[in-house]
């Protein structure tokens, strides 16, 4: 009997602890459904947000470093070099160099009528003939090393519209003149070209302004294309006064006479031609 007791003692624990067991479970599937499980933090990422209307613009640059030969270099503004000996200034006046001078040149190529005259100087020779007591010729060491050499700066104003101011240096006309004797019927001097371009001035204008005959410009022998071996300088004259590549001087009493250009000019354009101020 004692062991019968035992046996429904022991059915009965156990049954005790099948409904404890079973009522635990079921709390626990409560208590889960009513608490929402925690949502996971979100996985930080490198990627940014693509850029609104508001935000700065893409630079356009690369910040990326390249090598040297990828880097572009940039060009530096070129300076126009001068010729060995060539001054830039004088009493005080800025000289306009001779790269210039010749870069205007060559933009302008109408400035001689059959281009550049490349003259030997060994073989060279100027005349000076008409009204005078003596026809001289003078070869280009005569005209160098004979007579006085004078310095003036002036200024070349083209009819195109570009300028240049520069030191010339030659042989004044004045000296060629008193060596040659005028006649006192001269009241003009022609004076004619390589290239048989000529040009007119009047006596006393070329005397009372000691016009001269260069040889040099800023220092420097002419350039074949800016007149060697001599370019009359026609002070406050336009430029196709300034007659390059000069080979003879003509004393004149002719003073109608009609240089390469005056020629070939209308009445109105003719006189724009002769008054820079018309």
């Amino acid at each position: 009997m004692q062991v019968l007791k035992r046996h429904k003692k022991i059915v009965l624990i156990a049954a005790l602890l099948v409904v404890i067991l079973a009522v635990s479970l079921i709390i626990v599937q409560s208590t889960s459904k009513l608490s929402p499980a925690p949502k996971p933090s979100p996985v930080p990422t490198e990627i940014s947000p693509t850029p609104t209307g508001t935000t700065s613009p893409i630079p356009t640059i690369l910040s990326t470093p390249t090598s040297p030969s990828q880097t572009p270099t940039p060009t530096p503004t070129p300076t126009a070099s001068l010729y060995p000996g060539e001054v830039t200034q004088y009493q005080g006046q800025n000289l306009t160099s001779i790269n210039d001078f010749l870069e205007d040149i060559n933009q302008h190529p109408d400035v001689a009528i059959d281009g550049t005259q490349y003259i030997n100087q060994t073989t060279y020779s100027l005349t000076v003939t008409g009204l005078v007591n003596n026809t001289l010729e003078f070869t280009y060491d005569e005209l160098v090393n004979n007579f006085q050499s004078v310095q003036q700066v002036g200024t070349l104003l083209c009819v195109e519209g570009w300028s240049v101011n520069m030191l010339w240096q030659g042989v004044p006309v004045n000296a060629l003149l008193e060596e040659a004797g005028v006649s006192l019927q001269a009241n003009t001097l022609i004076f004619y070209a390589a290239d048989d371009y000529s040009t007119a001035l009047p006596l006393d204008y070329v005397v009372q302004n000691n016009l001269i005959l260069a040889y040099k410009v800023n220092n420097v022998t002419l350039p074949a294309a800016a007149g060697f071996p001599l370019i009359l300088v026609a002070q406050d004259q336009y430029g196709y006064k300034w007659i390059k590549w000069v080979t003879e001087i003509n004393v004149s009493n002719d003073s109608s006479y009609l240089g390469y250009w005056e020629s070939r000019a209308t009445p109105t354009t003719r006189q724009c031609l002769v008054d820079p101020t018309a």
